[in-house]
């Protein structure tokens, strides 16, 4: 068990990032917190990105792998009118902290900050390798595009996603893409309709097509999905116009194996059949690609594609992480995310040996009256060392 000092710790830490409102491109009152908490808690090294995620470092007696535990510090925006606790209050109830955050995903980055400045001290400072601690910016929008930049400069060995698992290893993930549907009408006054062609009436048809496409399964992930989440016509609003385009956006979850061409494909040769039946029909499939601008001034882009991934239960880094969990009494079972996170890069990109633990319930995410329990919040702390040990052994 890690002592009172260390569990006082990660509380203070949790409601002091909590209570600096983080959405995404707005993570610098997270970051100033952690830079002051790791400066003073005998990290080695805190740098800041061009993207504005902080690293911190933790150096061990000997020479070895580097391990990155990895937690973003963006979270979703806040409807205050629906909770019933102050969402950046931190308040501390029955066992347990409110607020925006405290579940995904701000008690796991203050859980691996006090892991690594306990491991900092000099009693603990007995193994080999480097620990990295990453309070990533920009996840809830562009999964793992950020952590590209971390895994540039840190190139780690391992990498551990602390997305809540209520403490449980997951060694695999679905992966995410938004795919863009356009259709081309012609415009006319909507007293004439028969004048123009309403892309809206050619969107109706190719939704139609691609609602019947059935997305594949995988033994653990299960099924892929496809739902439609967008549809907006132009002109917008239309007075007295047929419009002359229509979008449409899906939010496809993806499997292991599946690429950009891969889930393209059918749509494509769902566009190319509707062609060839009317002449009159124009259409596009393709990744949206966005961009925003980051705490820093500068600006992350990127292709909405996000890949999913899998490692083998088998795989040694997975036995060693089990066999250091239930070392220190926790009975962690293997299982997977069912939502995206900033693995899609560091496995599914990189082929970094990544797996995910991290404290709370998966299902507190993004909800009203979001927390975290305080016995999770210290049972990470204790999980996140017992991972550093077993991996960074000497």
């Amino acid at each position: 068990m890690i002592h009172e000092e260390a569990k006082n710790a990660v509380v203070a830490l949790c409601a002091d990032i909590i209570q600096q409102p983080s959405v995404s491109g707005e993570e610098a009152g997270v970051v100033s917190v952690l830079e002051t908490f790791m400066k003073e808690s005998g990290f080695d090294e805190v740098t800041i990105d061009r993207y504005g995620s902080i690293i911190g470092c933790v150096k061990g007696n000997a020479p070895g792998p580097k391990i990155l535990f990895d937690g973003h510090i963006d979270t979703v925006p806040v409807d205050e009118r629906r909770w019933t606790k102050k969402p950046f209050g931190a308040e501390i109830e029955d066992g347990r902290m409110y607020g925006r955050g405290t579940s995904d995903m701000k008690g796991a980055v203050a859980a691996m900050a006090v892991a690594a400045a306990e491991m900092a001290k000099p009693e603990n400072r007995n193994f080999a390798g480097e620990i990295y601690v990453a309070g990533v910016v920009h996840e809830e929008c562009f999964e793992g595009v950020a952590g590209r930049e971390i895994s540039k400069n840190v190139q780690p060995d391992y990498v551990v996603i602390g997305e809540a698992s209520q403490l449980n290893v997951k060694i695999a993930q679905r992966g995410r893409a938004e795919i863009v549907l356009e259709t081309e009408g012609k415009p006319a006054h909507s007293a004439s309709p028969d004048e123009g062609i309403n892309a809206v009436h050619k969107m109706m048809e190719l939704v139609r097509r691609v609602e019947a496409l059935t997305p594949p399964e995988h033994p653990m992930l299960g099924k892929g999905t496809n739902a439609l989440t967008d549809i907006k016509s132009s002109p917008y609003p239309g007075a007295s116009v047929v419009p002359s385009g229509c979008r449409v956006t899906y939010d496809r979850r993806t499997l292991v194996g599946e690429t950009k061409e891969s889930i393209l494909e059918p749509i494509q040769n769902a566009i190319n059949a509707l062609k060839a039946e009317d002449p009159d029909f124009k259409a596009t499939a393709s990744l949206a690609i966005d961009e925003a601008p980051c705490h820093t001034g500068e600006t992350i882009s990127a292709e909405r594609f996000f890949p999913a991934w899998e490692y083998s239960e088998d795989e040694a880094f997975v036995q060693s992480t089990l066999e250091a969990l239930r070392g220190i009494g926790q009975s962690p079972k293997i299982d997977h995310y069912a939502f995206c996170t900033n693995g899609s890069h560091y496995a599914g990109e990189a082929g970094i040996k990544t797996f995910g633990y991290g404290p709370s319930l998966e299902t507190l995410a993004h909800t009203d009256d979001e927390y975290i329990e305080l016995d999770q919040l210290h049972k990470a702390v204790e999980g996140y060392m017992a991972i550093s040990r077993a991996l960074l052994h000497t």
